[in-house]
């Protein structure tokens, strides 16, 4: 497979994997992406829940099936896997196994958006921080020992608790930005928001002013670890 360094400034082809409910990572990566940058969405079936180890396994092998079937080299140039929970939730040494099984299935390069929250945050040096997350606590816990193997230590969490997808899909902008407000504090060196589905491409400048920090998100960290990703070619 050759490949390309894809540089800040140049459109990227980007086949994009999210749940099913997911109705906010297609707008929001593409608005974070270069200028002329397309996304090409492939849908992850799932149920009402939140994923669950149990659930994982099953849902990865669909994941890794469907992109086998919809994504090949020269309509895309690399693969955005944009469920953060499905990360984490499998560790970091499961994350980086379904990195490695998806490019064996496409021949293309991966960013999964769990490993691209750890590097954007290392890149900003970020050792403590605060996190809004739509999760509940055990989910969070998991989210919490993925980054401290990334030398993360989490100081302050807040979480919506949504009780299912649906509720997930309810949650605005503004209230995401009110609850990360609630939730830093002058002892994070950063704020991360996680879960693919909040929307904050319109809150994050915003919040990153306000606190005078580093502010970053599931997708804005997915977009973030695409650009500086070598490109299939």
């Amino acid at each position: 497979m050759g490949g390309g360094m894809s540089t800040n400034g140049s459109p990227i082809k980007v086949g994009l994997m999210v749940p099913a409910n997911n109705t906010t990572m297609e707008i929001e990566l593409a608005a974070w992406l270069p200028a002329g940058s397309a996304v090409t969405t492939v849908k992850i079936p799932r149920g009402p829940g939140f994923l669950t180890k149990d659930t994982l396994p099953a849902y990865r092998d669909n994941a890794i099936e469907l992109a086998r079937q919809n994504f090949s080299l020269g309509e895309v140039e690399l693969i955005a896997y944009g469920c953060t929970a499905a990360g984490f939730i499998s560790g970091p040494a499961g994350d980086a196994e379904l990195q490695t099984m998806l490019t064996a299935a496409t021949a293309l390069p991966v960013v999964t958006t769990a490993r691209a929250m750890v590097n954007a945050l290392q890149h900003e040096g970020a050792k403590r921080v605060a996190v809004v997350t739509p999760y509940h606590d055990a989910v969070n816990t998991q989210l919490a020992a993925f980054l401290a193997d990334g030398g993360i230590d989490v100081v302050r969490m807040d979480t919506f608790r949504a009780p299912d997808v649906m509720a997930l899909g309810r949650i605005t902008a503004a209230e995401v930005r009110d609850l990360a407000r609630a939730t830093m504090g002058p002892d994070c060196d950063a704020l991360f928001i996680g879960c693919s589905q909040l929307p904050t491409h319109s809150i994050l400048a915003e919040l990153q002013r306000e606190f005078a920090r580093p502010a970053r998100s599931s997708i804005s960290a997915t977009a973030w670890d695409a650009r500086r990703m070598p490109v299939a070619a």
